[in-house]
C-alpha cells in the first residue's frame, strides 16, 4: 500500500532534478493530459487521469508502489495537497514545487502582487469572486470552465475594471489579454485561465507593505462618529444605530451589501471597511456624490446608483444583506422577494414598526425588534446635547433544516 506521494508542480519550464528523480522511480502517476504526456513519465507507469482528486487518492492510497501526482504551478497554492493531506487518506506527501500561476500572471503583466486579493471562481463561488472583484482594486481570479472572463465581466455589469487574462500559462499557447471588463464577454477564452482585475480609486499602500492584500485602514474602529461624514445626516443615521445595525448584518469579504437609502453614506462606507462590496443607493443625486467623496476619503471601493426603491432594486445583482435606511415597509418587501440572508431597518414609530416586522415574519425570516434610545452629552458640562428612539428591525433567513 503506498504511503507516500510526490507532488511536482510544473509551470512549463524544465523540470528539476529532484522531479526527474521522483518520476523516474514512479510505478502510478496522475495527472491532466498534458502532464501525463511529459517524456519523464514512464511508459511503465500506471497513469491516473487526474479529474476528481478524492478518486485518486484512494487510487493511490491503494496502490502497490512509488506514486507521484502532477499539478499545474505550486501545487501547495489552491492545488492538490491539501486533499491529499487529509488524514482518511495516510498519505505521506512531499511537495516539489513550481511558480504558481498567480506568480506567473502577475510576472507576465509587470505587477506586484502582495497587495492583491485572490480567489478561486466555479459554479458555486463566482458570484463571491464578482463581489471580492466589485470590492478590491486588485484581485487575481483562478477561473474554472464555466466561471471564466466572460462570466466575470457579466456580473460585474456596470463597475468598470480592466482585465489582464493570461490563458495557458506556461504552454506554447500562452496568451496574455488585456482590455477592460466590458469587451470581456464577446471572446471565447481558453482554459485554464487567470484573470487580473485591477481597478478603482482605492489609496494606494505606501511602502511595501507587511500584509498580503490590502493593509487596514488609517481610521479605527466603526460606528464612526455622525461628524466624520458631514452635518447633514438623516433620521437613523446615528452613529449608535449604525453600530447596531452593522453588527447584524455582519458584512464580511465576498459579501454584497445593499444600502438603501444611503444618506451621506456612512453605513455603506463601514460596510465596505469591512471588506464586502456594497452598492449604495438613493433617489437624490446629492446623497449619492456625498457617499462617492466619503468612499474616496476612507479609500474604499462601492458603487451609487441614484433611483427610488423599489424600482431602481429590480436591476441589482443579488445582495447577500441588505440595510434598508428609508422607503418602509414597501421597500422591505421588495428586498424580502430577493431572499438575502439578512435584513435590517429602523422606524420611528410602532405602526412603522410593526408593518416591517410582519413583512419579514411573512417571509419567512425570523424577526428581532430593540427599542434603541441614543442620548449625546456633552462631557463637559454632562448636559443633553441630542436625543434619538428608534425601533431597530432585523430579519434572518433560518439555516435549513439537515
Amino acid at each position: 500500500m503506498a504511503d507516500r506521494v510526490t507532488v511536482i508542480g510544473w509551470d512549463g519550464s524544465p523540470l528539476t532534478a529532484a522531479a526527474r528523480s521522483a518520476l523516474t522511480a514512479a510505478t502510478l502517476v496522475a495527472g491532466a493530459g498534458h502532464h501525463l504526456a511529459l517524456p519523464e513519465v514512464p511508459p511503465t507507469a500506471e497513469r491516473v487521469r487526474l479529474g476528481s482528486v478524492d478518486l485518486a487518492a484512494r487510487r493511490i492510497a491503494g496502490h502497490r508502489g512509488t506514486a507521484v501526482v502532477l499539478a499545474d504551478g505550486d501545487p501547495g497554492f489552491f492545488g492538490v495537497v491539501r486533499t491529499l493531506r487529509a488524514p482518511r487518506y495516510g498519505l505521506e506527501v512531499e511537495v516539489v514545487p513550481a511558480v504558481s500561476s498567480v506568480a506567473a500572471a502577475f510576472a507576465r503583466a509587470g505587477m506586484p502582487w502582495d497587495d492583491a486579493r485572490i480567489v478561486v471562481a466555479h459554479s458555486r463561488t463566482l458570484r463571491r469572486a464578482v463581489n471580492v472583484c466589485r470590492a478590491h482594486p486588485k484581485v487575481a481570479v483562478l477561473t474554472s470552465p464555466g466561471a471564466g472572463p466572460a462570466e466575470l465581466a457579466l456580473l460585474l455589469d456596470g463597475v468598470h475594471r480592466t482585465f489582464v487574462i493570461c490563458e495557458e500559462l506556461g504552454t506554447e499557447r500562452e496568451q496574455v489579454t488585456v482590455l477592460t471588463s466590458d469587451k470581456a464577454a464577446d471572446h471565447s477564452w481558453r482554459d485554464p485561465n487567470v484573470v487580473i482585475v485591477i481597478g478603482g480609486a482605492a489609496t494606494a499602500s505606501q511602502g511595501g507593505g507587511w500584509l498580503m492584500g490590502q493593509e487596514p485602514g488609517a481610521v479605527r474602529g466603526w460606528g464612526l462618529p455622525a461628524h466624520v461624514y458631514g452635518d447633514d445626516l438623516r433620521v437613523g443615521e446615528s452613529a449608535g444605530l449604525r453600530a447596531a445595525q452593522l453588527a447584524r448584518l455582519g458584512p464580511r469579504t465576498g459579501d454584497l451589501v445593499w444600502d438603501i437609502g444611503c444618506g451621506a453614506g456612512p453605513l455603506a462606507v463601514e460596510a465596505a471597511r469591512f471588506g464586502a462590496a456594497v452598492i449604495a443607493v438613493d433617489e437624490d443625486p446629492a446623497a449619492c456624490a456625498r457617499t462617492e467623496a466619503a468612499a474616496r476619503h476612507f479609500g474604499v471601493q462601492l458603487q451609487t446608483v441614484a433611483g427610488r426603491a423599489p424600482h431602481v432594486l429590480e436591476r441589482l445583482p443579488e445582495p447577500d444583506v441588505v440595510r434598508v435606511g428609508g422607503g418602509g415597509a414597501a421597500v422591505v418587501t421588495a428586498c424580502v422577494d430577493r431572499r438575502p440572508e439578512r435584513i435590517v431597518a429602523h422606524a420611528t414609530t410602532r405602526d412603522e414598526a410593526e408593518a416591517i416586522g410582519a413583512v419579514l415574519a411573512d417571509g419567512g425570516y425570523a424577526v428581532e425588534c430593540a427599542l434603541l434610545q441614543s442620548v449625546d452629552l456633552d462631557p463637559g458640562a454632562w448636559t443633553e446635547r441630542d436625543r434619538q428612539v428608534v425601533f431597530l428591525l432585523s430579519g434572518h433567513r433560518p439555516a435549513p433544516s439537515p
